[in-house]
């Protein structure tokens, strides 16, 4: 079932944006992946640039020292190629602009793409690594790596070539990541034990970002469905949220959930300012993202 709700435009002209992060003072931290920045839009006074990364900043995540940490995905997304070309990696981006790579490897594995990223309830830095989107081809398997909050790190699932993208900790320490390639979402409980949920019923929704709320509900942002698609812990869909055009990620602050949406397909003009940062209020609240803080490289 589609529900029409009433969406607030807080900025447009943005550069495919993704990942945002509501910072204490309600202002909204997001990148601009093919524009090689994070941004905040402020309340009072619009959108600011914060820093350039170089690469394709993916997503940010605010973490409990006030710093913004980055999904560096190098910068090659389809034909497209930063200025700067950067490793995939973990970022720290101050608010003030100092940018800092903290890893580059894992366990002697080299990252491919950081995707995103979200702090669990014991600290620990938990991301996606998919390696190259190719809805077509497939060809990376994908990875979730973990870091701790002394610098230790570790792979802790390989997966088969199924694009792992956006990732929430649940209040039990469980992981929920979306899949693209297969369209579903997987939970990785304390255990370790994986569960897939089940896949999406419309073939345009493909599963990117995704929040989750106060009572375990998911909001996944459908990058082709023009839509939140809204599910239940056990991941059956329940409605879709019509809002934006190519949504990629979404985070709640309070009742709010904050969506960006890159305004066209991440694989043509990929320089092109069409992004959009949307906000709709809803009846239910969501569940404040986790913080943590990892040591200096």
């Amino acid at each position: 079932m589609v529900v029409r709700v009433n969406v607030e435009r807080l900025a447009d002209g943005l550069v495919f944006p993704e990942g945002p992060a509501v910072l204490d003072d309600g202002s909204v931290a997001f990148v601009e992946t093919n524009a090689s920045r994070v941004s905040i839009w402020e309340p009072d006074a619009g959108v600011r640039v914060v820093a350039s990364t170089g690469g394709g900043p993916n997503a940010c995540c605010l973490g409990s020292d006030g710093d913004l940490y980055v999904a560096q995905n190098s910068g090659i997304i389809g034909t497209w190629r930063a200025e700067k070309v950067q490793p995939g990696c973990i970022q720290r981006v101050s608010l003030d602009g100092k940018v800092e790579i903290l890893v580059t490897e894992i366990d002697g594995i080299e990252l491919r793409q950081p995707n995103d990223l979200a702090f669990g309830p014991d600290g620990w830095l938990y991301f996606t690594d998919p390696g190259f989107f190719d809805l077509e081809n497939k060809p990376d398997p994908g990875r979730i790596f973990a870091l701790g909050p002394d610098g230790s790190g570790e792979l802790i699932a390989e997966l088969e070539k199924t694009y792992p993208n956006g990732i929430v900790v649940e209040p039990n320490g469980a992981l929920v990541w979306a899949e693209s390639y297969p369209r579903r979402l997987v939970r990785r409980h304390p255990s370790g034990q994986i569960e897939h949920l089940p896949q999406f019923t419309r073939a345009d929704a493909v599963p990117d970002g995704l929040a989750v709320g106060r009572d375990g509900t998911l909001y996944v942002a459908s990058l082709f469905a023009g839509g939140i698609e809204v599910v239940g812990p056990d991941g059956r869909e329940r409605e879709t949220l019509d809002v934006g055009a190519i949504n990629s990620n979404c985070t709640f602050g309070g009742r709010w959930l904050y969506i960006t949406d890159f305004g066209l397909h991440p694989l043509e003009q990929a320089g092109a300012a069409a992004g959009v940062l949307w906000r709709v209020e809803l009846e239910r609240e969501g569940l404040a993202p986790f913080r943590g803080q990892l040591p200096p490289a």
